[in-house]
Protein backbone atom coordinates (compact mmCIF):
# COMPACT_ATOMS: atom_id res chain seq x y z
CA UNK A 1 0.00 0.00 0.00
CA UNK A 2 1.34 3.76 -1.06
CA UNK A 3 1.64 5.31 2.33
CA UNK A 4 -0.06 8.40 2.18
CA UNK A 5 1.60 11.37 1.86
CA UNK A 6 2.25 14.14 5.01
CA UNK A 7 0.11 17.05 5.93
CA UNK A 8 1.58 19.93 5.44
CA UNK A 9 2.33 21.73 8.10
CA UNK A 10 1.98 25.67 6.71
CA UNK A 11 0.58 26.06 2.82
CA UNK A 12 -0.42 29.02 0.51
CA UNK A 13 -3.61 27.81 -1.46
CA UNK A 14 -4.16 30.69 -4.35
CA UNK A 15 -3.20 33.57 -2.12
CA UNK A 16 -2.60 37.30 -4.01
CA UNK A 17 -1.52 40.26 -2.57
CA UNK A 18 -1.99 43.87 -4.29
CA UNK A 19 -0.47 47.24 -2.90
CA UNK A 20 -2.34 50.11 -5.64
CA UNK A 21 -2.24 48.87 -8.69
CA UNK A 22 0.92 46.45 -8.25
CA UNK A 23 0.15 42.91 -8.10
CA UNK A 24 2.69 41.51 -5.74
CA UNK A 25 1.43 37.70 -5.41
CA UNK A 26 -0.78 36.09 -7.78
CA UNK A 27 -2.55 32.91 -6.82
CA UNK A 28 0.40 31.72 -5.12
CA UNK A 29 0.40 27.49 -4.51
CA UNK A 30 3.33 26.83 -1.76
CA UNK A 31 3.20 24.22 1.17
CA UNK A 32 6.18 23.16 3.67
CA UNK A 33 5.96 19.88 5.92
CA UNK A 34 6.37 19.71 9.15
CA UNK A 35 9.34 19.84 10.62
CA UNK A 36 10.99 20.49 7.41
CA UNK A 37 13.45 23.92 6.30
CA UNK A 38 11.69 25.84 3.35
CA UNK A 39 13.74 28.29 1.31
CA UNK A 40 11.72 31.35 -0.72
CA UNK A 41 14.74 32.55 -3.14
CA UNK A 42 14.06 35.78 -5.89
CA UNK A 43 14.87 39.11 -6.58
CA UNK A 44 14.07 42.21 -4.35
CA UNK A 45 10.48 42.97 -4.95
CA UNK A 46 8.98 39.92 -5.67
CA UNK A 47 7.02 39.65 -3.19
CA UNK A 48 8.89 37.35 -0.87
CA UNK A 49 8.19 39.08 2.45
CA UNK A 50 4.90 39.67 1.95
CA UNK A 51 4.47 35.93 1.29
CA UNK A 52 5.69 35.36 5.18
CA UNK A 53 4.19 38.27 6.45
CA UNK A 54 0.54 37.08 5.01
CA UNK A 55 1.30 33.48 6.56
CA UNK A 56 2.29 35.14 10.12
CA UNK A 57 -0.91 36.74 10.05
CA UNK A 58 0.98 40.13 9.94
CA UNK A 59 -0.63 41.33 6.46
CA UNK A 60 -4.18 40.45 5.02
CA UNK A 61 -4.18 38.46 1.75
CA UNK A 62 -6.70 39.94 -1.16
CA UNK A 63 -7.45 36.32 -2.14
CA UNK A 64 -6.77 32.73 -0.98
CA UNK A 65 -6.30 31.01 1.64
CA UNK A 66 -3.51 30.11 4.32
CA UNK A 67 -3.67 27.15 5.93
CA UNK A 68 -2.11 25.24 9.30
CA UNK A 69 -2.40 21.67 9.51
CA UNK A 70 -5.20 21.56 6.72
CA UNK A 71 -7.33 24.48 9.12
CA UNK A 72 -7.57 27.76 6.73
CA UNK A 73 -6.26 30.30 8.66
CA UNK A 74 -8.33 33.69 9.80
CA UNK A 75 -7.65 36.21 7.37
CA UNK A 76 -5.04 38.89 8.80
CA UNK A 77 -5.66 37.22 12.22
CA UNK A 78 -2.10 37.60 14.25
CA UNK A 79 -0.72 34.00 15.07
CA UNK A 80 1.83 34.77 17.39
CA UNK A 81 1.38 32.04 19.87
CA UNK A 82 3.09 29.36 18.12
CA UNK A 83 4.96 31.27 15.76
CA UNK A 84 8.79 33.02 15.99
CA UNK A 85 10.10 35.70 13.70
CA UNK A 86 13.93 37.09 12.26
CA UNK A 87 12.96 40.34 10.73
CA UNK A 88 15.31 41.96 8.41
CA UNK A 89 17.38 44.16 10.11
CA UNK A 90 16.89 42.50 13.42
CA UNK A 91 14.39 45.40 13.93
CA UNK A 92 15.18 45.60 17.37
CA UNK A 93 13.91 48.93 19.90
CA UNK A 94 16.81 51.01 20.43
CA UNK A 95 14.95 52.48 23.33
CA UNK A 96 15.17 49.07 25.27
CA UNK A 97 18.16 47.24 26.43
CA UNK A 98 18.97 44.21 24.87
CA UNK A 99 17.67 41.58 27.07
CA UNK A 100 13.65 43.31 26.91
CA UNK A 101 14.01 43.40 23.41
CA UNK A 102 14.49 39.60 23.47
CA UNK A 103 11.56 39.33 26.23
CA UNK A 104 9.37 41.38 24.21
CA UNK A 105 6.27 39.19 23.95
CA UNK A 106 6.79 37.48 27.31
CA UNK A 107 6.61 40.66 29.19
CA UNK A 108 3.99 42.42 27.38
CA UNK A 109 1.99 39.78 25.99
CA UNK A 110 2.17 36.71 28.17
CA UNK A 111 2.40 39.33 31.31
CA UNK A 112 5.93 37.13 32.40
CA UNK A 113 7.46 39.01 35.61
CA UNK A 114 10.57 40.57 34.92
CA UNK A 115 12.80 38.60 36.81
CA UNK A 116 11.03 35.36 35.03
CA UNK A 117 10.96 36.94 32.11
CA UNK A 118 14.98 38.15 32.34
CA UNK A 119 16.26 34.51 32.95
CA UNK A 120 14.88 33.13 29.46
CA UNK A 121 16.22 36.15 27.83
CA UNK A 122 19.40 35.11 29.23
CA UNK A 123 19.01 31.25 28.14
CA UNK A 124 17.19 32.30 25.18
CA UNK A 125 21.02 34.67 24.66
CA UNK A 126 22.93 31.44 25.56
CA UNK A 127 21.34 29.46 23.11
CA UNK A 128 22.18 31.47 20.06
CA UNK A 129 25.71 32.48 21.20
CA UNK A 130 25.37 35.99 22.74
CA UNK A 131 27.41 36.82 25.68
CA UNK A 132 25.06 37.33 29.11
CA UNK A 133 27.22 40.93 29.20
CA UNK A 134 24.95 41.93 26.20
CA UNK A 135 21.81 42.48 28.39
CA UNK A 136 22.09 45.55 29.62
CA UNK A 137 23.62 47.17 26.51
CA UNK A 138 21.51 48.79 23.69
CA UNK A 139 21.28 47.46 20.44
CA UNK A 140 22.75 50.05 18.36
CA UNK A 141 26.59 48.79 20.97
CA UNK A 142 26.21 45.54 19.20
CA UNK A 143 27.66 44.60 16.01
CA UNK A 144 25.04 43.49 13.00
CA UNK A 145 26.05 40.07 13.52
CA UNK A 146 25.09 40.45 17.11
CA UNK A 147 21.62 42.01 16.58
CA UNK A 148 20.93 39.45 14.27
CA UNK A 149 22.07 36.58 17.41
CA UNK A 150 19.51 38.99 19.68
CA UNK A 151 16.75 39.00 16.82
CA UNK A 152 16.98 35.18 16.53
CA UNK A 153 17.27 35.14 20.57
CA UNK A 154 13.60 36.68 20.12
CA UNK A 155 12.21 34.65 17.81
CA UNK A 156 12.86 31.35 19.65
CA UNK A 157 12.28 32.44 23.19
CA UNK A 158 9.05 31.05 23.47
CA UNK A 159 9.99 27.74 21.70
CA UNK A 160 7.69 28.60 18.63
CA UNK A 161 6.30 25.75 16.45
CA UNK A 162 7.08 27.78 13.13
CA UNK A 163 9.53 30.00 12.45
CA UNK A 164 9.82 32.77 10.01
CA UNK A 165 13.40 34.10 8.77
CA UNK A 166 13.51 37.62 6.52
CA UNK A 167 17.01 37.78 4.47
CA UNK A 168 18.46 36.42 8.13
CA UNK A 169 21.99 37.49 6.27
CA UNK A 170 21.43 40.53 5.06
CA UNK A 171 23.82 43.17 5.63
CA UNK A 172 26.54 40.47 6.83
CA UNK A 173 29.77 39.46 5.96
CA UNK A 174 30.23 36.30 4.30
CA UNK A 175 32.12 34.62 7.84
CA UNK A 176 29.16 35.98 10.12
CA UNK A 177 26.76 35.17 7.81
CA UNK A 178 27.35 31.76 7.69
CA UNK A 179 27.71 31.71 11.67
CA UNK A 180 24.26 32.77 11.64
CA UNK A 181 22.73 30.31 9.43
CA UNK A 182 24.61 27.67 11.47
CA UNK A 183 22.63 29.02 14.17
CA UNK A 184 19.43 28.77 12.56
CA UNK A 185 20.16 25.16 11.57
CA UNK A 186 20.62 24.72 15.04
CA UNK A 187 17.84 26.29 16.80
CA UNK A 188 15.57 24.44 14.06
CA UNK A 189 16.50 21.48 14.62
CA UNK A 190 16.95 22.06 18.33
CA UNK A 191 12.81 22.97 17.96
CA UNK A 192 11.83 20.31 15.80
CA UNK A 193 10.09 23.11 14.27
CA UNK A 194 9.26 23.96 10.70
CA UNK A 195 11.15 27.14 8.98
CA UNK A 196 10.09 29.22 6.40
CA UNK A 197 12.93 31.53 4.83
CA UNK A 198 13.18 34.01 2.26
CA UNK A 199 16.72 35.16 0.74
CA UNK A 200 18.43 36.71 -2.23
CA UNK A 201 22.11 35.12 -0.78
CA UNK A 202 22.11 31.82 -2.65
CA UNK A 203 24.99 30.42 -0.17
CA UNK A 204 22.43 31.67 3.12
CA UNK A 205 19.94 29.10 1.10
CA UNK A 206 22.10 26.45 0.33
CA UNK A 207 23.15 26.15 4.14
CA UNK A 208 19.47 26.37 5.81
CA UNK A 209 17.39 24.60 3.04
CA UNK A 210 15.37 21.26 3.17
CA UNK A 211 13.75 22.99 -0.28
CA UNK A 212 13.71 25.87 -2.37
CA UNK A 213 11.48 27.31 -4.34
CA UNK A 214 11.77 30.79 -6.39
CA UNK A 215 9.09 33.33 -6.47
CA UNK A 216 9.43 35.34 -9.67
CA UNK A 217 6.42 38.09 -10.35
CA UNK A 218 4.06 36.76 -7.96
CA UNK A 219 4.09 33.13 -9.10
CA UNK A 220 6.03 30.28 -7.75
CA UNK A 221 8.01 29.47 -10.75
CA UNK A 222 10.06 26.32 -9.52
CA UNK A 223 10.37 24.75 -6.68
CA UNK A 224 12.17 21.25 -5.53
CA UNK A 225 14.88 19.77 -3.14
CA UNK A 226 17.92 21.54 -2.16
CA UNK A 227 20.43 19.56 -3.90
CA UNK A 228 18.22 19.95 -7.03
CA UNK A 229 18.52 23.61 -7.66
CA UNK A 230 21.90 23.75 -9.68
CA UNK A 231 19.78 21.33 -12.27
CA UNK A 232 16.75 22.95 -11.79
CA UNK A 233 16.62 23.54 -15.75
CA UNK A 234 14.38 26.49 -15.29
CA UNK A 235 15.88 29.34 -17.08
CA UNK A 236 15.06 31.93 -14.16
CA UNK A 237 15.87 29.25 -11.37
CA UNK A 238 19.27 29.10 -13.50
CA UNK A 239 20.22 32.62 -13.90
CA UNK A 240 19.64 33.95 -9.90
CA UNK A 241 21.67 30.52 -9.00
CA UNK A 242 24.36 31.59 -11.27
CA UNK A 243 24.67 35.56 -10.53
CA UNK A 244 23.94 35.86 -14.77
CA UNK A 245 22.10 39.39 -15.31
CA UNK A 246 20.61 37.88 -18.79
CA UNK A 247 18.62 34.19 -18.82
Amino acid sequence: MTPKPAQPRLEWRGVSKRFGDKLVLDGVDLAVDPGRSLVVIGGSGQGKSVLIKIAAGLLRADGGEVRLDGQPLAPGAAHAPGYGFLFQGAALFDSLPVWENIAFRLLHADGLPRRAARARALDAMDRVRLPASAADQRPNELSGGMQKRAGLARAIIADPDILFFDEPTTGLDPVTGGVIDALIVEQVRRLGCTAVSITHDMASARRIADRIAMLHAGRIVWQGSADEVDRSGHPLVDQFVSGRSEP
